[in-house]
């Protein structure tokens, strides 16, 4: 077995299947969980994804076990005892545990990165549109600005696209006609609507869409061409987005190294910055 972590084989082992809402929510607990998933009777994995113990059921079934008691068998097999937590058995408040959740998350994140080939194919995509639409609702609208905002210093047009409502598909056909071939989007928990049938559209309009989600299994998968998981973390009132916010940044490299200005659009930045001293040292 390779020395990725037990949440990358788990999220190996669900790519590839059409799950449906529920399912993909079960699946999400098993990667949150990656260590536990193994020794996890099927109510205890129901309560905690907060689905029915049937549902698990049929969970494993669609994954091609017989039954949940081989699927855990597999999951001994592909997650092993010494992948448990090397700190196991020491106490943490509930805000250390949000962080070491969301160090968790990173490094899960720096091992989907061990093969860059898919960035690198997401900042081909986002240098070569023009202009770029980034499209962020609700929750997820944070980083789409926070994108859209780095990402203008090195880009000729970048568009946010922050706010739903009837103009929404308006914008996306403005980008198009504009000659856009790509668009990038942030979708976060829960999952606004809107922002799923925006995706529909701008696929069927003919865009190559690249999506950062919370998961693989995420509803706006089956509308994106590439799409880039990010847990977050989920232990305190409100969703931390560490790991989708580092990607953005990630993809945001990637896009600059496609970009043969970038760098003298930066420093030209820099200079004009320093002129109407924008910034105080």
């Amino acid at each position: 077995m390779s020395g990725s972590s037990p949440a990358a084989r788990l999220q190996r082992l669900f790519e590839g299947h059409r799950l449906t809402p529920t399912q993909r929510r079960i699946a999400h607990c098993m990667v949150r969980r990656a260590a536990d998933a193994p020794f996890l009777s099927s109510v205890e994995l129901a309560e905690l994804a907060g689905v029915s113990q049937p549902s698990v059921t049929r969970f494993a079934v669609a994954l091609g076990f017989n039954g949940y008691p081989a699927l855990r068998r597999h999951l001994r097999e592909v997650v092993p005892a010494d992948a448990e937590q090397e700190d196991a058995g020491e106490t943490y408040n509930e805000y250390q545990q949000a962080v070491r959740a969301e160090i968790e998350n990173l490094q899960h994140l720096s091992d989907l990165l061990a093969d860059p080939g898919p960035v690198e194919r997401a900042g081909r995509l986002l240098a070569g549109s023009r202009p770029l639409p980034v499209l962020g609702l609700r929750a997820a609208s944070s980083q789409a600005r926070g994108f859209g905002y780095f990402a203008a210093k090195v880009h000729p047009d970048v568009r946010v696209l922050d706010e739903g409502g009837s103009m929404l598909l308006d914008r996306i056909d403005s980008a198009r006609r504009a000659g856009a071939t790509a668009l990038m989007c942030f979708a976060l928990p829960r999952h606004p609507k809107e922002c799923v049938e925006a995706l529909a559209y701008a696929g069927e309009q003919g865009f190559t869409v690249v999506t950062v989600a919370d998961s693989a299994f995420a509803p706006v998968a089956k509308h994106s061409d590439l799409l880039l998981p990010a847990a977050i973390g989920s232990g305190l009132s409100f969703d931390t987005v560490c790991a989708p916010m580092l990607l953005g940044r990630v993809l945001l490299e990637a896009m600059c190294d496609e970009l043969p200005d970038a760098q003298a659009r930066l420093e030209e930045f820099d200079v004009r910055a320093a002129a109407r001293g924008l910034f105080v040292e």
